[in-house]
């Protein structure tokens, strides 16, 4: 069965936009991922929400753990989960033959299934007809809004920032659900928008954009992010990026729709080749500034880069600082590690709001 057919079948399937309230509380699966890269889904949930998340449940392949509490479906429904989410983001956003079984537990547990992969959960019959029988609901969160237009380019008020990176699965959520989280705490109006099922998940709306069909990616962006108050900021969620043999389409398109004021360049440290593609080496911080302006001005000549986002999460807090320091001498631009918070963060919030 084609995902077409499965999703105007007599089903409790729903996408996204039909459900405006996930099942919660959560358990988050992480079927048998050995790459933390992989499992950014889970990682930004227990991040982000992680008042929503009761435990963790992984297959014995699987080496990547998010700290929370290992547990079954059911112990996790005894607990209070409502709700069992794949917390992975494959290459493909493949369901593999191996997780449904543990997926066929989850649902005779008494858990909804919550999925942000590209196969659309129901296009399994034998797990829809099963969610049927139980009563239970299977959710796709990566399910784009009927009717998006193609891009304008038109200039939109409002002011926008747009993350950017030199590499997927790095920090771009990461940086703008931080900035976002600043702005407001300076009592800023703004937004956060999500364009990827992670950011969907916490924030409760947004555009996938890596389901969107190619012509209309700049179309979706500016549905995202539309006219606004002159003093409004939507901070953006950027996917991918431009120098990624796979999603340099997704990250362009979005940068030509988002129409930023502003760019972080979100890195890093240490990484070197692309996730997962270990031919294909990283640009430089610089050269992934410069193209990034490049293309953002065909639609904003105005568009400057804030400063320097660098994912420093597996060094210690001295040689992260020496890092950042250097960093920020050498591009002469703020740098900061949005997690670790603290000056040079606030250096960097207030780069972005300059302009």
């Amino acid at each position: 069965m084609d995902a077409g057919t499965a999703t105007t079948a007599q089903s409790r399937w729903r996408p996204r936009d039909a459900a405006p309230t996930l099942p919660g509380p959560y358990l988050l699966f992480l079927g048998d991922t050995t790459e933390p890269g992989f499992a950014k889904t889970a990682f930004g949930l227990s991040d982000w929400a992680g008042d929503k998340c009761v435990g963790e449940y992984c297959l014995p392949e699987a080496t990547v753990s998010t700290g929370l509490k290992a547990m079954t479906p059911a112990e996790a429904y005894a607990a209070g989960a409502r709700s069992m989410i794949i917390g992975v983001a494959n290459p493909g956003g493949i369901v593999p033959a191996s997780w449904l079984p543990a997926m066929v537990d989850a649902l005779n547990a008494g858990l909804d299934l919550i999925s942000g992969m590209h196969s659309p959960l129901a296009s399994n019959l034998k797990m829809r007809h099963l969610a049927d029988s139980l009563g239970r609901s299977l959710i796709d969160v990566r399910c784009p809004p009927a009717n998006i237009p193609v891009g304008t380019g038109r200039k939109r008020t409002g002011k926008r920032l747009l993350t950017v990176g030199t590499d997927c699965a790095l920090g771009k959520k990461y940086t703008a659900l931080a900035l976002a989280r600043a702005f407001a705490e300076r009592g800023l109006d703004c937004d956060f928008r999500a364009t990827g099922q992670t950011g969907i998940m916490i924030a409760g709306s947004g555009i996938p954009i890596d389901a969107v069909v190619a012509d209309f990616l700049a179309g979706a962006a500016e549905m995202l992010s539309p006219d606004a108050d002159e003093d409004h900021w939507d901070v953006i969620e950027g996917q991918g990026s431009l120098f990624h043999p796979a999603y340099a389409g997704v990250s362009t398109g979005l940068l030509h729709g988002s129409q930023p004021d502003v760019i972080i360049l979100c890195h890093q440290a240490g990484r070197q080749n692309i996730l997962g593609l270990d031919q294909y080496a990283l640009p430089s911080v610089e050269e992934a500034i410069e193209l990034n302006l490049k293309l953002a001005r065909r639609i904003n000549p105005a568009v400057r880069c804030g400063g320097v986002s660098i994912n420093t999460s597996h060094l210690a807090e001295p040689e992260a600082d020496r890092l950042l320091d250097r960093e920020s001498a050498r591009l002469n631009l703020p740098a900061a590690d949005p997690m670790r918070g603290g000056s040079r963060f606030a250096a960097l919030v207030e780069s972005c709001l300059a302009g």
